[in-house]
């Protein structure tokens, strides 16, 4: 859409931050039990890795603080999840809307997506380029 055209630096910007503070509160959820607290069963690097890389990656993506590197981290550790955490525990099942894994999914192309482009305006790195 034409209109929107002038404005794809700041949607983006919207986007890394709307993201990143989406994923931190997936690691605030692990790691702090907050909003509901993970299963009792969940396996410790579950709850510790997964839930550090997500709060801490997280927050770096928002803020735009080497967003690159986060990012990576993250969308391999959205990769590394949906196999082990959906596709295992659903014998094999590749399909997300089966699985119930398209959030995985979805976290994992976006943060690609991050981890190509960088941070962008409206970012601690671009400040700091500026500086």
């Amino acid at each position: 859409m034409k209109f929107l055209h002038p404005h794809t630096e700041r949607l983006y910007a919207l986007l890394r931050i709307a993201a990143g503070l989406m994923f931190a509160l997936h690691g605030m959820q692990k790691l702090f039990g907050m909003f509901g607290g993970v299963p009792a069963e969940a396996p410790a690097f579950v709850v510790y890795g997964a839930g550090g890389i997500e709060f801490v990656a997280g927050l770096l993506i928002a803020i735009g603080l080497f967003t690159g590197p986060a990012a990576f981290l993250s969308s391999g550790t959205m990769a590394v999840a949906f196999f082990l955490g959906h596709v295992l525990r659903s014998q094999g099942n590749l399909n997300p809307l089966v699985n119930k894994g398209e959030l995985a999914v979805l976290y994992c192309f976006v943060f690609f997506y991050m981890a190509a482009r960088g941070s962008g305006i409206w970012s601690a790195d671009a400040a700091r380029k500026r500086g």
